[in-house]
């Protein structure tokens, strides 16, 4: 069996941003970049996915950018997957184009059990797993926290608003990645040096014309100032004509 984890390159979210002159991108003056951090629940459950089938188990994990994201596939590689493939780019795809560039690899590789995080902490669409699935005519379930496979066949528990739900289904099939479903391991010296000898292959991402266009980015308001209304239970009149008319949350 040959598996999949598709990851992605994206700024830390302790990083501080600012909006470019463009208005339409990030300033990526002092940016820090990370593996996404819903992609190494992926990563992790792919590695012990692997581990228990055991055999010619493979794990290849896929990435789409610029050279830039060769630094997340080697913590991938480091953490122990087998291999790397960037499909390299300079553009700047959204998520149909992603998905689309994804699905072709992934075709092409075929890999048939494939783990993504469930967004990426960028964007936020939490779209791409969906997509790619739908490509590749595959099974989706989302959101898992909880994950077993057992021959073609599997079991799934995925988070849904206000409880848990059970999903059986087969292979092939794409696996979205919750916090939850696993601790990732941290990379051993061994696999940093072992990394550091691993091949990744670039390939041209297969490209799309976009579906969307970013027109502009703006930081979310600056907190108002709070106000002391009172000390006491005479206060409390007032308190509620305000969260009435002013903040209309009553």
């Amino acid at each position: 069996m040959k598996i999949a984890v598709c990851v992605s390159h994206v700024p830390d979210t302790a990083t501080k941003i600012n909006i470019a002159a463009t208005g339409n991108e990030i300033d990526q003056t002092g940016v820090t970049y990370i593996i996404n951090p819903y992609d190494e629940f992926a990563v992790e459950e792919a590695l012990r996915t692997k581990e228990k089938e055991g055999g010619d188990t493979q794990v290849v994990v896929i990435s789409v950018g610029n050279d830039a994201n060769k630094e997340t596939i080697r913590k991938a590689l480091a953490m122990g997957v087998d291999s790397g493939i960037l499909l390299k780019t300079e553009n700047k795809m959204d998520s149909f184009g992603i998905a689309k560039a994804l699905s072709e690899e992934i075709k092409s590789q075929g890999c048939e059990l494939v783990f993504m995080g469930k967004q990426s902490v960028d964007f936020d669409n939490q779209i791409i797993p969906q997509m790619t699935s739908a490509l590749l005519d595959y099974s989706c379930v989302s959101v898992v926290v909880e994950f077993k496979l057992e021959g073609q066949n599997i079991t799934c528990e995925r988070e849904i608003e206000g409880g848990k739900e059970v999903v059986s289904t087969k292979l092939p099939c794409i696996i979205s990645a919750q916090k939850g479903l696993n601790e990732p391991r941290y990379a051993s010296l061994k696999g940093i040096m072992a990394a550091k000898k691993k091949t990744i292959e670039e390939k041209p991402a297969v490209e799309t014309e976009n579906q969307t266009e970013i027109i502009g980015l703006k930081k979310p308001p600056a907190k108002a100032h709070g106000r002391i209304l009172g000390t006491d239970s005479s206060a409390v009149p007032e308190l509620v004509r305000l969260l009435r008319e002013e903040a209309k949350v009553i």
